[in-house]
């Protein structure tokens, strides 16, 4: 079971990467055949592996073993009651709705942005898509130059390729849930 969720982990983390078996194979160290077999499920890697492959993607050894020790399938979240994954001096709060989830493909954030906060002048840029739809509130999104004003059940979907940012038009709290995929590395 465990050779199996470090394999899928492996190959889900390389694929979110842009990288080839060989690719990985040069950046790690490790060689491609034994990458291959790990991400078949058909070995179970040495730590030093481990840690070499890991290192590859900027991670500790712990982004493999965590996920598949103390991963899970399914992730209630009652309302109110997300996992705190980030806050900035008092004007930004995300809250995770999949925190714990194994091996996600994607990820759901609930996030509280007060009056004025903004995601800074200039544009966001990383792989994947994004979804955000404005439960409460007005927010602004530049995407690639292009202004984008949403309103409460507004929502917008971008590739995150193109250059984004946002900012809080509302005069109080705007509350927005996020859909990123996919899911971004987050260090607890």
């Amino acid at each position: 079971m465990v050779k199996q969720l470090i394999g899928k982990k492996l190959k889900s983390t390389r694929l979110k990467n842009d990288m080839t078996i060989q690719e990985l194979a040069e950046r790690s160290r490790v060689s491609s055949n034994m990458i291959s077999r790990i991400e078949r499920g058909l070995t179970v890697p040495s730590v030093e592996i481990l840690m070499k492959l890991a290192g590859a993607f900027g991670m500790s050894i712990n982004f493999f073993v965590e996920e598949a020790e103390k991963g899970t399938t399914v992730v209630h979240t009652r309302k109110g009651q997300g996992e705190p994954i980030f806050f900035f001096e008092d004007k930004h709060q995300i809250t995770s709705l999949t925190q714990g989830l194994r091996d996600p493909g994607f990820t759901v954030f609930y996030d509280t942005l007060e009056e004025g906060c903004c995601s800074g002048e200039g544009g966001m840029v990383h792989t994947g898509e994004e979804f955000a739809l404005v439960l409460k509130g007005e927010m602004e999104f530049v995407i690639e130059g292009d202004r984008f004003v949403l309103a409460e059940g507004d929502s917008l979907t971008f590739k995150a390729s193109l250059p984004h940012r946002w900012k809080n038009l509302h005069d109080g709290q705007t509350l927005v849930l996020w859909v990123v995929s996919p899911a971004p590395y987050i260090a607890q």
